[in-house]
């Protein structure tokens, strides 16, 4: 079974524009030696007749220059989809799936057997449904793009989808594989969501959704393209796990009552009618 493309998820965190630079012109504008190259009111000096800037002032401030640091063995080999930038919120529009305990008892039996034919597989920690890319904001749009959104969703009625179909996923990059529960039931809900995302992406001048898109729930991840190992046999193995399960066609029916959004770490709840 050919492997739809995911979401780029993004590990990054939220960060406050950085204003040092800023602050370190107005701590040292006007530092010009007494006497040196009589300016008319108004000009501005010679930048070779100003003193240099003392180093008690230049540490007072982190260099605008500097990068976080993006080590990718600090996030279980994660790599970035996009360049860790200060003020840059990594953005993920999404439905969300709360867990019940009949759904984690099911993939306490789906991630053992996958692990036998990848270790490496590791379960998500939250559950959720995308309906866009990963992309970058500017810390200035998050809320006029959240108002953007509620806006858009303002109309829509709540629905019901059904996940009940395990299928192999990766990333673009193919850096990162999934095992996932793909969308059979409400897709068209779940596409009408995305066509209305997509227009406030086009607004912001955003990455929209990818065409023809595979809904699904994510369970588990690893590094790597790990999809010979897991497509084929251990595919049809788990969807007959998943099959006997007791109650699996109602445990996997969801009852959609809100869009999500997540900019850096902050969240903003978009219910439906």
């Amino acid at each position: 079974m050919s492997a739809g493309p995911l979401v780029g998820y993004s590990s990054s965190g939220s960060e406050d524009e950085d204003e040092a630079e800023a602050e370190i012109e107005a701590a040292t504008e006007g530092l010009t030696r007494p006497g040196a190259g009589h300016c008319s009111r108004g000009q501005s000096p010679d930048p070779s007749q100003r003193f240099p800037v003392p180093d008690s002032v230049l540490n007072m401030f982190p260099s605008t220059e500097e990068r976080p640091e993006d080590d990718s063995a600090k996030h279980g080999g994660r790599v970035r989809t996009f360049p860790h930038e200060r003020g840059n919120w990594a953005t993920h529009v999404y439905l969300p799936y709360e867990a019940r305990e009949e759904f984690l008892e099911l993939l306490d039996l789906l991630l053992p057997h996958a692990q036998t034919y990848v270790p490496r597989l590791v379960r998500m920690e939250a559950f959720h449904l995308s309906l866009s890319q990963s992309v970058v904001l500017r810390h200035h749009w998050i809320l006029p793009f959240v108002q953007a959104l509620k806006d858009r969703m303002a109309s829509f009625q709540r629905f019901f989808f059904t996940a009940n179909r395990v299928k192999i996923y990766t990333n673009q990059e193919k850096t990162r594989t999934f095992v996932g529960l793909e969308v059979t039931s409400g897709h068209a809900e779940c596409l009408d969501l995305v066509s209305e995302v997509d227009r406030v992406m086009e607004e912001f001048d955003l990455t929209t959704f990818y065409p023809d898109p595979s809904f699904h729930i994510s369970l588990a991840w690893c590094v790597g393209d790990a999809r010979p190992q897991l497509e084929g046999q251990c595919l049809q193995e788990l969807q007959e796990i998943l099959d006997e399960f007791e109650d699996s066609e109602m445990l996997l029916r969801v009852l959609t009552e809100q869009v999500r959004c997540k900019s850096g770490n902050k969240f903003f709840s978009l219910p439906l009618k």
